[in-house]
C-alpha cells in the first residue's frame, strides 16, 4: 500500500491522520473508470487521461474513507471527567461531502453544541466526527442526524445540538441550476429541545460574530 506509515495509536483509536490507499480496489474502480471514459466518448489513451481511472479511484476512495472510521471510538478516546455543566460549543467547522444520489460534492460548515453532563471531550474530537460521517455518500438530513446521535450515545450530555449549512452542486450544477441556494438542517437532543431559552442561546452564539 501506498503511504504505509502511520501512527498505530491512531489506527486503533479509529482514525487515521494520513491518506492509505487499498492498491486492489484501486486497480477495480480504475478499470471501471477507464470503461466509463469511453462511453463518454472519450480516449482513454490519450496523455491527459492515461492517469485520470487511477486519479480518480484513490480521489473516491479518500472521500468515502468515512465507512472505515469509528466515530464513536474517536469520542471516547479523549473523554474526560469534568464538573462543568454549560454549553460547549464548537462552530464554523469545514464539511465536505458526497451527495449519494448524483455522486457531486456538497460543502459547507457545522455548528455543533452540546451540555456536559459529567464529562467533556477534547475539542478537535468533534471536528474529527463530523469528517467521519461526512467522508461517506451521504444526504445532508441523515449526516446532521449521524453526528448528533453519535454525540448523544457516546457523551451522555444534557442535550446535543446540530446545525448544518451547504452548498449541493447537485442543485448548482444541474438540474434547478441554483448556484446561490443554501440547505440548513438542524437536529437537538435533551434541552435543546425542552428549553427554548437554551435553544435561542446556540443559535445567537453560532450566527454571533464574536472575534
Amino acid at each position: 500500500m501506498e503511504n504505509d506509515k502511520y501512527n498505530h495509536d491512531d489506527e486503533v483509536l479509529g482514525y487515521q491522520k494520513i491518506d492509505r490507499y487499498d492498491d486492489e480496489k484501486i486497480t477495480s474502480v480504475a478499470t471501471h473508470y477507464k470503461d466509463i471514459l469511453a462511453q463518454l466518448g472519450e480516449d482513454p489513451s490519450r496523455e491527459g487521461l492515461l492517469k485520470t481511472p487511477e486519479r480518480v479511484a484513490k480521489a473516491l476512495q479518500y472521500l468515502t474513507h468515512g465507512y472505515d472510521i469509528q466515530p464513536q471510538e474517536i469520542l471516547r478516546s479523549a473523554m474526560f471527567k469534568e464538573d462543568y455543566s454549560q454549553m460547549v460549543v464548537v462552530k464554523d467547522i469545514e464539511v465536505f461531502s458526497m451527495c449519494e444520489h448524483h455522486m457531486l460534492p456538497f460543502f459547507g460548515k457545522a455548528h455543533i453544541a452540546y451540555i456536559p453532563n459529567g464529562h467533556i471531550v477534547g475539542l478537535s474530537k468533534i471536528p474529527r466526527v463530523v469528517d467521519a460521517f461526512a467522508r461517506r455518500l451521504q444526504v445532508q438530513e441523515r449526516l446532521t442526524n449521524e453526528i448528533r446521535d453519535c454525540i448523544q450515545e457516546t457523551l451522555q450530555p444534557a442535550g446535543v445540538a446540530v446545525v448544518i449549512e451547504c452548498k449541493h452542486l447537485c442543485m448548482a450544477m444541474r438540474g434547478v441550476q441554483k448556484q446561490n441556494s443554501v440547505t440548513t438542517t438542524s437536529a437537538f437532543t435533551g434541552e435543546f429541545i425542552s428549553n427554548d431559552k437554551t435553544r435561542a442561546e446556540f443559535l445567537r452564539l453560532i450566527t454571533a460574530n464574536l472575534h
